[in-house]
């Protein structure tokens, strides 16, 4: 239960207390300041709680922005001030002042804009919600109080409410196919009480429905499973349009709806290549490297993120060029489209699936996506090249937690701290490359089951840890991360093709999965501020030079049948360890009250 303190003076005729119990608050009431503190002391500490001026004339939508939010420990708008319980003692200490200043009198103007100006002054950051068209004011007079109602009956509240839970950037297959019908498939659902997580499952049983689809290699299922992937989408698209409309974000939403989303994806290309080997064509290596371009892309774009989060002048002709770029109209849409988002991506991998092949589906997407991390990487390396800006450690200790360091890089970095000193500060991307190189084209160059493999993996972990010696803080070091992904996705790619065995690249394909699920997992950590696995997950699974290692060893010491069932052991035996730990990590996150949060991932 929340509770709302009104304040003031009581106008006949007001909705306000309506409004509020229709958010879901208990109304309590308040002569002046005395008797708020009074009563805002009596509220416990684990509930939130609101002051609300009684003269408050807005719409609905804006106070629900305003003392609804789950995401913000103390928000406002005029007439209206909220505490979660992490921000009640700012709350309680500004209403201390306050009364002591006020002394108790009769309130004439608005408490709560009043605590909002003292707690602005205590440098507490308050979120104000943009508001756009909606009224939220505290008349002073009879006649600014019919203007301001009149106010209210000029705009569409739920109009307003449902333009909004759109997200704000989205991709051009999204924002004209799919949004101007899903915002209503989300309001029924809020007006039947389900959540963006029953949304969310929802779509992820539609998407591995259309797996199975997909695996039958039929042509109703090829079309089938088409078909279920957009609706898959559409309710995709839904969840977070729920979460808006409704505001109901949360740390355990975020998490599903990012996982669910890759889960989903990958699961569909398995069934693609399922499909096809029903029909005599093997696509698994496809299937294989579209799922490792997929993910480096991903985490081409973490990586150049989380460098440049909080980098201080952070300046660049380049950005200058894309900015003026974003103010043409059609070269937005141009642009969102070339890096093939997700809308695009899914749609063009339904219509594909239903009229064509899963081997020219997989060629069409392996291309798309070529382009795409191409363009997208030079454009960012034009930027940090371009830029003048100076990262900060918390930079540096994103990129490093990203880079996933096993027990031998680390022990290379420790050893080569002062050697690396020397070295030139665009030399960590260039040395994690060449030793990435190295073992990938070692693999694909020599006969299965030879030992330069192995040397080539052994050099990799060196050059690794020389990569990481020093802080990630040069101009390009974010692209450490990718390279460690393509050089470790790469290699088990190349090895179980090597083998040449009818179930080497499937096993292949759930190792990288499982792996690529971790590596997804860190960044999500990181967007929400609650750092990095921890240091003994990342030592038992043995870091990205360690699994490499690993599997060229295996594949030097056994057969190929050998080699596909150690692949599949070890696909296992990462899957269940990552999985238990993340699902106890971000279920235990949300049963512990950790901020909630809504992370807008991929555009649609």
């Amino acid at each position: 239960m929340s509770t709302a303190i009104l304040t003031g003076q009581p106008v006949p005729g007001s909705s306000i207390e309506a409004d509020l119990r229709s958010l879901g608050f208990d109304l309590r009431t308040a002569a002046d300041a005395a008797e708020a503190e009074t009563l805002l002391a009596e509220v416990p500490g684990d509930e939130r709680v609101a002051l609300v001026d009684a003269r408050f004339v807005g719409h609905v939508h804006a106070l629900r922005l305003g003392l609804t939010d789950p995401r913000f420990p103390l928000a406002g708008i005029p007439g209206a001030v909220t505490a979660q319980p992490a921000g009640r003692q700012a709350l309680t200490r500004a209403m201390a002042r306050e009364n002591s200043a006020g002394g108790g009198t009769t309130l004439v103007d608005s408490l709560a804009d009043r605590i909002l100006t003292a707690l602005d002054a205590d440098g507490t950051g308050v979120h104000r919600p943009e508001l756009g068209s909606l009224v939220a004011a505290v008349p002073a007079d009879p006649q600014a109080r019919n203007e301001a109602r009149q106010s209210v009956a000029d705009v569409d509240d739920e109009a307003v409410r449902l333009k909004s839970a759109v997200k704000a950037r989205d991709g051009f297959f999204t924002t004209y196919c799919i949004s101007p019908y899903s915002r209503y498939i989300a309001r029924w659902c809020a007006r039947r009480g389900l959540t963006p997580n029953q949304v969310t499952t929802a779509s992820l049983i539609t998407a591995l429905i259309a797996a199975a689809c997909a695996a039958t290699g039929t042509r109703g299922g090829f079309v089938a499973a088409g078909v279920l992937l957009i609706a898959s989408f559409v309710l995709d698209c839904t969840d977070g349009q729920l979460a808006r409309y409704s505001l109901q974000y949360s740390t355990l939403g975020a998490w599903l709806d990012a996982t669910f989303d890759r889960a989903k994806e990958y699961a569909y290309y398995a069934g693609l290549a399922l499909g096809a080997a029903r029909g005599g064509d093997d696509v698994w290596a496809l299937a294989l490297g579209a799922m490792v371009l997929q993910t480096c892309r991903h985490v081409v774009d973490f990586s150049f993120n989380e460098a440049n989060h909080d980098a201080t002048a952070n300046t660049s002709p380049t950005a200058a060029l894309s900015d003026k770029l974003d103010s043409v109209g059609w070269t937005v849409w141009v642009r969102r489209m070339i890096v093939l988002p997700i809308g695009e991506r899914w749609a063009m991998i339904a219509v594909l699936t239903a009229v064509t092949t899963p081997r020219i589906t997989f060629y069409a997407l392996l291309i798309g996506c070529a382009f795409a991390a191409a363009y997208t990487t030079a454009g960012r390396v034009l930027r940090s090249l371009t830029r003048k800006a100076r990262r900060t450690d918390r930079a540096a200790g994103a990129l490093a937690d990203l880079a996933d360091s096993g027990p031998l890089a680390q022990g290379f970095a420790e050893a080569l701290k002062k050697p690396a000193r020397g070295l030139p500060g665009f030399t960590a991307p260039v040395i994690a490359l060449l030793g990435g190189l190295a073992v990938v084209l070692t693999a694909a160059l020599t006969d299965f089951g030879g030992p330069w493999p192995v040397v080539a993996a052994l050099g990799y972990a060196l050059t690794s840890g020389l990569a990481v010696a020093r802080p990630l803080k040069g101009a390009l070091d974010w692209l450490v991360p990718p390279i460690f992904r393509a050089a470790e996705y790469g290699t088990v790619l190349v090895l179980a093709a090597k083998a040449d065995l009818n179930g080497a690249l499937p096993a292949a394909f759930g190792l990288v999965a499982a792996v690529a699920y971790h590596h997804y997992d860190t960044v999500y950590r990181i967007r929400g501020d609650a750092g990095a696995p921890p240091a003994w997950l990342v030592r038992s699974i043995g870091g990205h030079e360690g699994r490499t290692l690993l599997v060229t060893v295996l594949a030097a010491l056994l057969t190929a049948s050998q080699f596909k069932v150690a692949l599949t052991a070890l696909a296992v035996a990462v899957a269940l360890v990552v999985l238990v730990e993340s699902i106890r990590f971000w279920v235990g996150a949300h049963q512990g009250g950790a901020p909630a949060v809504h992370d807008e991932g991929e555009t649609a």
